[in-house]
């Protein structure tokens, strides 16, 4: 497939200030549905960085919002399009049930195979090679379980265990604001339940106990944020079978 054009490194990340201190960084040349949003949140001892997109592009080099202070990097799973720059990070956390692909990442554990993917881009970054792309090993500094406490210092995020479009999914919640990072469990656009090692069991489950919160703004994995109410609204979508979940075929398939 011949791509649109190439993108010089220098253009391939954007940030978009939110508020409460909180930015989306993301890489705009990729198709929606594929595109991560990568949520920094700045605190007084360290940032946070939630997801860390393709890694294509060398991330913390291009990003000047990610230089010269400690980033506790934290992945909400370990599919590539969320895990790709996690390697530059000193800290790294995930949690425990998918440590072991963030130390050992392959192609079909990381969805690499068969997603990554020329198609997935309106224009791709230069030197980009979808036979050669992998996800860099980046072990873990440490592993998450639910309830553990994300402390920046001056403000805390408690993760929170919400297994079901990956066995290891996590969203952060910081109580004081109410807000949700809420990574690939809900999101709006088309929840995926049936992907490799998905269970729509458990996604259900989680999907209750994200909706149950009384969130003020959720920063999904991709697609726009949105408020508490919206929240309900896409719970109850999905719980009721109207949001017609499922993978879709890779792009170009």
């Amino acid at each position: 497939m011949a791509l649109i054009r190439t993108i010089d490194a220098s253009a391939w990340y954007e940030t978009v200030r939110q508020a409460d201190d909180v930015t989306l960084i993301h890489e705009p040349w990729i198709k929606p549905f594929y595109r991560c949003n990568m949520w920094h949140v700045r605190g007084r001892d360290f940032d946070l960085l939630f997801d860390t997109g393709l890694g294509a592009v060398p991330l913390r080099r291009s990003v000047p919002l990610l230089a010269g202070r400690p980033v506790i990097c934290v992945a909400s799973h370990a599919h590539f399009d969320h895990v790709g720059a996690m390697h530059e990070f000193a800290i790294r956390c995930i949690h425990c049930a998918e440590a072991g692909v963030l130390s050992r990442p392959d192609r079909r554990s990381t969805l690499a195979d068969p997603y990554a993917c020329d198609a997935m881009f309106d224009a791709a970054p230069s030197g980009w090679d979808a036979a050669t792309y992998a996800v860099t090993a980046a072990p873990a500094t440490r592993t998450l379980t639910d309830g553990d406490v994300i402390d920046l210092g001056d403000r805390a995020f408690t993760v929170l265990h919400v297994p079901g479009h990956s066995p290891g999914g996590i969203a952060l919640w910081e109580a004081r604001t109410g807000i949700l990072l809420s990574g690939d469990v809900i999101y709006d656009g088309p929840l995926i339940d049936d992907g490799f090692g998905s269970d729509a069991s458990a996604y259900a489950t989680s999907v209750r106990r994200l909706a149950a919160l009384p969130a003020t703004i959720v920063h999904g994995g991709h697609f726009p944020s949105f408020g508490g109410t919206r929240l309900g609204q896409l719970a109850d979508e999905y719980l009721a079978g109207r949001r017609q979940p499922g993978c879709p075929a890779p792009p170009g398939s």
